[in-house]
């Protein structure tokens, strides 16, 4: 690697590179005594020297280098599309002196070379090729990389045409991942996406790999951004590097993986639920960030409104039956029940849980991390709580009917019951149940409520703007039922330092809390649709998710537009 720091040159530059460096206040003249000593020992050339101990980065080494020597860097865009042919230079050779060809222009043949001052290796080049050679200085991962891209297949036609192996799990291809993902550079790069992510609040953290480039993206207050990435010559280290961190194999690169990563980071303790799963070009990562410190697990706090904080209330503290909160993937749910058992958690109650995976530890609550590759799935553990004595149960997920069978058994012999279920709206989780295959009857002895809910992005309280409600728009949202008196506004997100110039910082929620009275009992035991229980709720006093987002709106908690993002609009809404 950018060998051209230490090989012999015909005309050696007046100062030495190292020196150079310090002179430019690239390093320290310690950093140099500590890398010479270094290459002495690793038989490698000082700019690879200083990039493995992480003192300077590849790019950094490379633009000093160009300068020293006086040869211009070769970009990102000089690479060719297609390999040039006919030019009597075989791919060994390009590998072994770190050379490949760009492009020909008036009988000139311009390369990028990791070591422009090798005399001897452009003597051979232009020997090769029959032409006058223009060297640039190329990057050596870049060099690599477009070495394979366009001649390796070529070359393993003509060498391997009848033999085909598989080299993608051999010990020293999983020895290098592991070397890679040590070097400092890779670890400073990882530990700067995690670092910026929170930095920037984002919930989740995207490594994509694609065929030529890597993609980083956050997901910030629901929404994803992308960010700047690393160079795609570095997919495979730092996708190993986060996979060390979580504990998991990285030989293992054909089945999906999960794991988790707790650290701490700027005076916070931060656990990383880590999911991967194979591609086409790579495995894609994804980085669920759990910060212990910034949850708010009390239901006051969780954005309901006081007719809504009111129904939830009632309900559980009932003795016994079924509480559901419903909703897709990262809309809360699992916030919203912990917030609920914090509340709950007293000495007169004993409480169980049982999680896939327990997200966050709350005191003084028995939680159960189910593991269906050991035989303890949720229906397993849940067999066993019962016997425990438990006032109160929380079960991450419906996901199978004998899971739900066992909850609403657990409701009938005197407990209540916590859990979650996938549907759109509330009404639409009795049609799930009774599609799971659960009675009728069993459903409305024991489901208390379903509450649904969504996340919406909080206005920044610090340039939010309000504007007035057209006549229009106020007639056909029927916004006056919301507020009774004054002048009807709504918000803009205008943006600010203080958010990120965003215009949101944080989030709400917006609910729907389906009680399970008498009349809807009736229609349960009809098997009416979503649609018909939803009204005769509406009509119990129920506030769908799209109204309630519409009450947010005009209380400027968040904009119009996001809750139309979220919520679907609710057909004669003034009902």
């Amino acid at each position: 690697m950018l060998a051209a720091a230490t090989k012999p040159r015909s005309t050696p530059p007046p100062v030495p590179f190292g020196e150079r460096l310090i002179q430019l206040g690239k390093i320290k003249p310690a950093d140099l005594e500590r890398a010479l000593r270094a290459q002495v020992e690793i038989h490698q050339p000082l700019g690879s020297v200083l990039v493995r101990l992480g003192l300077l980065t590849e790019q950094e080494v490379a633009v000093v280098l160009s300068r020293h020597l006086g040869v211009a860097l070769a970009l990102t865009r000089d690479y060719p599309t297609e390999p040039l042919q006919d030019l009597g230079i075989s791919v060994n050779y390009m590998r072994a002196a770190e050379v490949v060809p760009l492009f020909e222009h008036e009988g000139v043949l311009t390369v990028a070379m990791s070591d422009p001052g090798d005399q001897f290796a452009r003597q051979a080049l232009q020997m090769a090729a029959g032409k006058p050679i223009k060297p640039l200085l190329g990057l050596p991962s870049e060099i690599r990389t477009n070495i394979e891209r366009l001649y390796s297949a070529s070359a393993k036609k003509d060498e391997e045409e009848f033999e085909i192996t598989s080299r993608d799990d051999g010990l020293a291809d999983i020895e290098h991942l592991k070397d890679m993902a040590s070097e400092a550079p890779v670890i400073k790069i990882v530990n700067q996406i995690m670092t910026e992510a929170m930095a920037r609040r984002a919930s989740d953290i995207h490594i994509e790999p694609f065929e030529t480039h890597l993609k980083v993206r956050y997901r910030i207050d629901g929404v994803i951004h992308e960010v700047d990435s690393p160079p795609a010559t570095m997919t495979a280290a730092v996708l190993s590097r986060v996979k060390l961190m979580a504990r998991l194999n990285i030989a293992e690169r054909r089945l999906p993986q999960d794991g988790r990563i707790q650290l701490k980071a700027q005076g916070k303790e931060i656990d990383m639920r880590v999911s991967t799963v194979p591609t086409m070009h790579g495995e894609s990562v994804v980085m669920r960030l759990l910060d212990k410190n910034s949850v708010k697990l009390e239901l006051s706090s969780l954005g309901f409104s006081e007719e809504n904080f009111a129904r939830l209330q009632r309900e559980l503290s009932q003795p016994h039956g079924v509480v559901l909160v419903t909703g897709p993937t990262g809309s809360g749910k699992t916030t919203t029940l912990y917030a609920a058992l914090t509340q709950m958690n007293t000495t007169e109650n004993k409480i169980l849980t049982v999680e896939d995976p327990v997200e966050y530890e709350l005191e003084g609550i028995n939680q159960i991390q189910a593991n269906p590759k050991i035989g303890l799935t949720f229906s397993d553990a849940l067999r066993s709580i019962v016997r425990q004595d438990p006032d109160i149960i929380m079960i991450g997920e419906m996901r199978d009917v004998e899971t739900a069978r066992i909850a609403i058994q657990s409701a009938l012999t005197g407990h209540l019951v916590l859990s979650t279920i996938h549907t759109n709206d509330a009404a639409s989780g009795v049609t799930r149940l009774l599609d799971m295959g659960i009675e009728d009857y069993l459903i409305t002895s024991t489901v208390n409520c379903i509450l649904a809910q969504r996340l919406v992005r909080r206005l920044c309280p610090q340039c939010r703007e309000p504007y007035s409600v057209l006549t229009e728009i106020e007639q056909e949202l029927g916004l006056r039922q919301y507020q009774r008196e004054g002048e009807l506004r709504l918000w803009h997100a205008k943006g600010c330092r203080a958010c990120g110039f965003t215009g949101y910082k944080g989030r709400s929620a917006i609910h729907e809390v389906l009680v399970m009275d008498d009349s809807i009992r009736r229609l349960v035991l009809k098997h009416e649709d979503a649609g018909v229980i939803q009204e005769q709720a509406r009509k119990a006093g129920m506030r769908t998710l799209y109204e309630d987002g519409l009450q947010k709106a005009l209380k400027g908690v968040t904009t119009l537009e996001e809750v139309l993002r979220v919520a679907e609009e609710t057909p004669n809404a003034s009902i």
